[in-house]
């Protein structure tokens, strides 16, 4: 199994000095805290938030207000986007009674990080790539092949990164104690939430 983690520090260590220009989508301000602080040792930063997934609305507008928050305390660059949840509704459809980390969640991996290799090569961007891989429940194979195949379709570096390594999730999560951040209980989608939400249910009845 190929080693993304010691591949973007390898990455890293040859950019450092010249501090390239690097657009990282982000999925939430607690998974971006470690990324962040880490990818800022070689990387110029600026955080793209397209989340098309997340729902309600209101769940959507809380986590961006979030990640705005954070990034303003990390001295850091926001990329602002619209709310395209009919962009995330037609890649899932007939995907609906997909499990977690199926299918459906591989659509909206792609969704996301088209978006973002699209954003960089239009915003002069040296390099892309998302936080997800900081997830225990995210895969970094699945989300490197994504990556590395629409970098290539847009003309623009992909970051190989499997952030959960070398204790990546645990920081994340100190961090988001530290900043005082809000982390919810679900992925974003409204599949998700569902899902939870029968666990949660489930959990109690025992």
């Amino acid at each position: 199994m190929e080693n993304f983690s010691l591949q973007c520090e390898k990455i890293m260590q040859r950019v450092k000095d010249i501090r390239p220009k690097l657009l990282l989508h982000s999925c939430c301000a607690p998974c971006s805290s470690y990324v962040i602080t880490y990818l800022a040792q070689a990387f110029d930063i600026t955080v793209f938030y397209y989340n098309p997934n997340i729902s309600p609305r209101e769940e959507y507008e809380k986590r961006k207000a979030e990640q705005l928050r954070l990034i303003k305390q990390l001295g850091v660059s926001f990329l602002d986007c619209e709310y395209e949840g009919e962009a995330f509704t037609a890649a899932a459809k007939g995907l609906e009674d997909e499990p977690e980390r199926g299918a459906r969640c591989k659509e909206c991996f792609s969704l996301r990080l088209a978006k973002t290799a699209q954003a960089a090569k239009e915003g002069g961007y040296d390099w892309f790539c998302s936080t997800l891989s900081v997830s225990p429940l995210k895969s970094a194979p699945l989300l490197n092949q994504i990556g590395q195949t629409v970098g290539e379709k847009w003309d623009v570096a992909f970051l190989p990164s499997d952030f959960k390594k070398k204790g990546g999730y645990l920081q994340s999560i100190e961090l988001s104690r530290t900043y005082e951040l809000y982390r919810q209980d679900y992925c974003g989608c409204v599949f998700s939430k569902n899902q939870r939400e029968r666990e949660k249910a489930q959990k109690q009845a025992e």
